[in-house]
């Protein structure tokens, strides 16, 4: 066969959250270039909050994102009370973990009904594949409201909530909203469990890979509000210790920065949390794990799904334990006194590890900022990644079927691009 030499380029990527596009080159049956294009406009989230109070950031960092903003909060608050000598105490730690847990049920089961599922079933995006399997993307929208009830409960609201401060949460949830949830999360963890089994049986594509898993990890819990930062290469390191081992970068085609440890990309998200605290999954958890027949860790990439699924069962048991036992706390908040200092936070984002370091001044005002959210963590991964599935889909494809294939390896890291666009390289010459 001859080795053709042509473009593909996908101007728009669908089905998910912000705007790129991906140009690739093949040129004699050999990939010659490949850019995932970032072009959204840069947020400069970093800037809006320096000579802000802190007890303005969590407001202003969940405006970062309306999938994810409790992950913001809570790795801004974490670095932030890490300045102030604040330290949660167990009811605190308590309904954080809850907090989180419905961040991930929610963003976890939209990625997985509406925007990757139809890949894997052959269909162009969700409306049509309700069309086919209504029953499932009925469950997909019920799970999502769930998760998007707990986090109301505690942030008052679902898109950006408000509830939170440093130190804690402005209020604590009634007794009776609390039972009112808990009965209706029980009705719904059977069919969380069946999500499970059901991503199981998705006919996804083969093919292992040799990457670095990166997560927070030995916790004594599956990662969600606290642990160090782990690797699959033996990395062991403190939160604080991001700078020294991992490293940002400019690249011509993309509006947010590349990551990278020590020189080589990484993996993080639900399959690296999964593949590095695959033994602190809970029994129940633990067992559907195994029952899907897929063993952790795993270097298939596209085993993300079924990571997804089992963290949206783990979250949902998690979160009926934690209301299991809840009694009201007179003092959901502490104080903070301003003084100066640097602070560090790290936590799991539905889309894997988010890291934030703050400095203030004595007032209590932001001097610095620095997010560095998983997104721009995985665009390497994502574009080595890219080089791999297309060079083993076989690059005598027709074009359609690369273009497809390609949109489908990037969907399944589930991009936050808008999150990912803090950056913009400026240069300012003075005449």
């Amino acid at each position: 066969m001859t080795e053709r030499s042509f473009n593909v380029n996908i101007p728009v990527l669908t089905r998910v959250e912000g705007e790129g596009a991906l140009d690739l080159s093949i040129e004699k049956g050999q990939i010659s270039e490949l850019r995932l294009r970032i072009f959204e406009p840069p947020r400069l989230f970093e800037k809006f909050l320096e000579g802000r109070s802190y007890m303005e950031v969590p407001d202003m960092v969940a405006r970062i994102c309306g999938i994810c903003p409790v992950a913001y909060q809570m790795s801004a608050t974490q670095a932030l009370e890490n300045i102030l000598g604040l330290q949660p105490g167990p009811w605190l730690s308590a309904m954080r973990r809850l907090f989180y847990c419905g961040e991930w049920i929610e963003s976890h089961s939209m990625h997985i009904h509406l925007l990757a599922a139809p890949d894997f079933l052959g269909f162009s995006n969700a409306i049509d594949l309700a069309g086919k399997y209504p029953d499932i993307v009925r469950r997909g929208l019920r799970l999502q409201e769930a998760g998007n009830a707990i986090i109301r409960l505690l942030g008052g609201r679902s898109v950006h909530p408000v509830g939170v401060r440093v130190g804690g949460f402005w209020r604590a949830p009634s007794t009776s909203d609390v039972a009112s949830l808990l009965e209706e999360l029980q009705t719904l963890l059977p069919e969380a469990e069946a999500l499970v089994q059901w991503t199981a049986t998705l006919p996804l594509p083969d093919g292992q890979q040799d990457f670095e898993s990166v997560s927070l990890g030995n916790a004594g819990e599956y990662p969600m509000n606290q642990g160090r930062i782990v690797s699959s290469h033996g990395l062991d390191i403190a939160i604080a210790d991001f700078e020294k081992e991992f490293s940002e970068s400019h690249v011509p085609h993309s509006t947010a920065l590349h990551c990278h440890h020590q020189g080589q990309d990484y993996l993080v998200g639900p399959l690296a949390r999964m593949n590095l605290n695959f033994s602190t999954l809970p029994d129940s958890t633990h067992k559907l794990a195994i029952a899907t027949g897929i063993s952790f860790p795993s270097a298939n990439v596209f085993h993300s799904i079924v990571a997804r699924a089992l963290e949206l069962h783990l979250a949902m048991s998690e979160a009926i334990r934690l209301l299991q036992g809840y009694e009201p706390s007179d003092s959901p908040y502490q104080q903070g006194t301003p003084r100066t200092g640097i602070g560090f936070g790290a936590t799991e984002a539905p889309r894997g590890l988010l890291w934030h370091r703050y400095e203030l001044d004595e007032t209590g005002s932001i001097v610095s900022a620095r997010i560095v959210p998983p997104t721009s963590q995985n665009q390497a991964r994502m574009e080595a990644d890219l080089r791999t599935s297309l060079n083993h889909f076989g690059l005598d494809k027709p074009e359609a079927q690369l273009r497809q294939h390609a949109e489908t390896v990037i969907r399944n890291y589930d991009p936050c691009i808008s999150c990912a666009t803090h950056f913009l390289k400026l240069k300012i010459q003075h005449i």
